[in-house]
C-alpha cells in the first residue's frame, strides 16, 4: 500500500488506460447517443445505427459514476466515485475522487494520466487510427456492417437494452456489457478483463448538450 493505493495501482490504471479506454470511450458514445429501438427485439447492426445517428446531434456531455473495480489479488472492490466529460470533436475527461483518486484526459489520441496521491503524471500518445477524430469519421455515414474486430450481441427485455461487446483478438479485455434504459440513458457498464479484473460503472446524472468548454478540461 502506497499512499492509500494498492500495490501495482499505477500500473493498473495505465495498463487500463492503453488497453481498454478507448473501448470505455466507444461505448459510452453509444449509451449517451442511442435512442432505444422501439421495437422488441433489434439486431446489433441495427443497434449501432440508431446509436451513429443519435451521437449526431450531440455537442458534448456529462456523467456522475461510480466505478467498482474488482482486482483478482485483491479480496475486496476498490470504490470510488467520479464523473465523465466529452466534447465533441476530440476531448474526453474521466475523473475519480477519493480513496483512489486519479484523473485522465484524451485529446485525440494524446492521453494523459494523473494519480494525485503519488504525484504521478504520464503522458501517451496513442495511434492516429485509435484517436477520438480517427473515431468521428465513422459518424458521417451509414453503418453497413459490425466493425471489425468485434462481435456484438444486443438483448432487449424490461424495458432495458443490453448491449455485449466482445473484442476477437485475445488481448486484455475479454467483454464489455452495457446496460441503459428505453430512452437512451445509461445504467451500468461492465468491463470483463482476461486476467480476472473487473470493473463495473454505474451512472447517474446524464446531461447532454450542456455547453461544456476548454476550461472543463484542465488537469490541473
Amino acid at each position: 500500500m502506497r499512499n492509500g493505493y494498492p500495490q501495482g495501482w499505477d500500473h493498473a490504471v495505465r495498463e487500463m488506460s492503453l488497453h481498454s479506454f478507448l473501448l470505455l470511450f466507444a461505448v459510452l458514445f453509444l449509451a449517451i447517443s442511442s435512442t432505444a429501438a422501439s421495437a422488441a427485439t433489434i439486431t446489433p447492426l441495427e443497434g449501432l445505427e440508431l446509436a451513429r445517428k443519435g451521437f449526431s446531434g450531440v455537442t458534448d456531455f456529462t456523467a456522475d459514476i461510480t466505478q467498482e473495480k474488482h482486482v483478482a489479488l485483491l479480496r475486496k472492490p476498490m470504490i470510488s466515485n467520479g464523473q465523465v466529460r466529452f466534447k465533441r470533436p476530440d476531448q474526453f475527461y474521466m475523473e475519480l475522487y477519493a480513496p483512489y483518486p486519479s484523473r485522465l484526459l484524451l485529446k485525440d489520441n494524446v492521453l494523459t494520466m494523473v494519480l494525485p496521491a503519488d504525484g504521478i503524471r504520464q503522458k501517451s500518445v496513442l495511434p492516429k487510427e485509435e484517436g477520438l477524430l480517427h473515431w468521428f469519421m465513422h459518424l458521417d455515414r451509414p453503418l453497413t456492417r459490425l466493425p471489425d474486430g468485434v462481435d456484438v450481441l444486443a438483448e432487449r427485455r424490461d424495458g432495458m437494452l443490453t448491449l455485449c461487446i466482445i473484442p476477437k483478438e485475445k488481448k486484455g479485455v475479454r467483454e464489455i456489457s452495457l446496460t441503459l434504459l428505453d430512452d437512451g440513458r445509461p445504467q451500468r457498464l461492465v468491463i470483463e478483463e482476461r486476467n480476472r479484473d473487473r470493473t463495473i460503472i454505474s451512472f447517474r446524472r446524464v446531461k447532454k448538450n450542456v455547453g461544456l468548454t476548454a476550461d472543463d478540461f484542465r488537469m490541473e
